[in-house]
């Protein structure tokens, strides 16, 4: 099951940053890059577990600030020559308001 959560406004993060949003499954880092598109990453680089939320993020990428993994903001896959990939999860922007999509357990019938 999804379900989208309402973030902030899109100023909340910043240019070139990110903002954590803790979850159930993990905390998830939200992106802002220079032109103000959004994506939202697990916030664990695939290499060592570094925090991506505190990495440099420069075009449509963040560079993880522990051992200088490049990630793909949108797909959440490293760049060659390193490898790896950590979950994407989807974002909108709507009237300046930032949703993040996080996929829930689905509820299952007692028995």
């Amino acid at each position: 099951m999804t379900k989208w959560i309402e973030i902030g406004a899109l100023n909340d993060i910043p240019v070139l940053g990110s903002r954590v949003v803790r979850t159930a499954s993990g905390d998830i880092a939200v992106f802002r890059t220079a032109d103000d598109e959004v994506f939202a990453l697990d916030d664990r680089c695939p290499h060592k577990g570094g925090p991506l939320s505190q990495g440099i993020v420069h075009n449509k990428r963040v560079t993880c600030p522990l051992h200088n993994f490049v990630i793909e903001l949108k797909s959440g896959t490293a760049v060659a020559p390193d490898e790896g990939c950590t979950r994407a999860h989807p974002t909108k922007v709507e009237n300046n308001t930032v949703w993040l999509c996080i996929q829930t357990a689905a509820a299952v019938p007692a028995e």
